[in-house]
C-alpha cells in the first residue's frame, strides 16, 4: 500500500497554514481566476465526485499517463487506470513492463505526449496560477505543450492567496513531505529541481483543474 500524506505529517514540520481547507468564496473566486486564465475548471465534491468527473472526460481509445500523485492515488485513479474497467491505452502499465532502462526512460519520455495526462500541482494561487515542481521532469514535462490534454487534480487545501504564497507552499509543505515519501518509496531525497509556473493556459479546452472540496495530497 502507498503511503499518504497523513504516514508523515506527523512526524514532518510543515507550514500547517499553507495547508488549511479555504473558505467557500475562496474557493469560488480561485475559480474565477483560473478560467479566467484559460483553464476549465470542475469543482467535486469528494474522491468518488472527481473520479467520476476524470472518467467521464477520457474519451475511449485515448492513451493515458500519469505523473505521480498522491491525490491521484488517494481518489483512486491510479488503481482505476490499471485495473479498472475502461477502454483506454494506459501508458504506466506499458512502460513499468520494460525491463532495460534505456528503452523505459524512452518511453517515459514518449509518454509525455499521451492524449490525456494526468497529475496534481503543489499549490494553486487564488490569482490563478498553478505551481509545480518535480525532480526528475517526468511529471511537469506534459504540462505546458507536449500532452494533448492535461487533467490536473487538486484538493482546495493547496489554494493559497498569492503566487508567493503557491512558491511558499512548494517549499514549506509540499517538498518536506514529498522527500519523506521518496526516501521511503525510492531511498533517495527529492528535490525541487525542475519548478513549473503555470500561468494560462492558451489551447481552449486543453486543460481542465479538478478542484476537489477536500483536503487531498501534499
Amino acid at each position: 500500500m502507498s503511503q499518504q500524506k497523513s504516514d508523515y505529517v506527523d512526524e514532518t514540520e510543515i507550514d500547517e497554514s499553507l495547508d488549511d481547507l479555504p473558505a467557500a468564496e475562496t474557493v469560488e473566486a480561485t475559480v474565477e481566476n483560473l478560467e479566467a486564465n484559460g483553464f476549465d475548471v470542475v469543482v467535486a465534491d469528494d474522491a468518488s465526485d472527481a473520479l467520476a468527473e476524470i472518467r467521464s472526460r477520457i474519451p475511449e481509445g485515448a492513451s493515458v499517463m500519469n505523473g505521480h500523485s498522491t491525490t491521484l492515488e488517494e481518489i483512486g485513479f491510479v488503481e482505476y487506470l490499471s485495473e479498472g474497467d475502461h477502454d483506454w491505452e494506459s501508458l504506466p502499465d506499458d512502460i513499468w513492463s520494460i525491463e532495460d532502462d534505456a528503452e523505459r526512460q524512452a518511453a517515459r519520455r514518449e509518454s509525455q505526449t499521451a492524449d490525456y495526462f494526468l497529475g496534481g500541482v503543489n499549490a494553486i494561487a487564488q490569482t490563478g496560477e498553478l505551481v509545480a515542481a518535480d525532480r526528475s521532469g517526468s511529471r511537469i514535462g506534459a504540462y505546458p505543450f507536449a500532452a494533448g490534454n492535461v487533467v490536473i487534480v487538486s484538493g482546495v487545501n493547496k489554494i493559497v492567496p498569492t503566487l508567493d504564497d503557491a512558491l511558499d507552499r512548494l517549499e514549506s509543505v509540499a517538498y518536506p513531505l514529498e522527500n519523506e515519501r521518496a526516501q521511503d518509496a525510492y531511498g533517495v531525497e527529492s528535490a525541487i529541481a525542475k519548478q513549473l509556473i503555470f500561468r494560462q493556459e492558451l489551447e481552449e479546452g486543453r486543460t481542465t483543474v479538478v478542484l476537489i472540496r477536500e483536503q487531498f495530497g501534499y
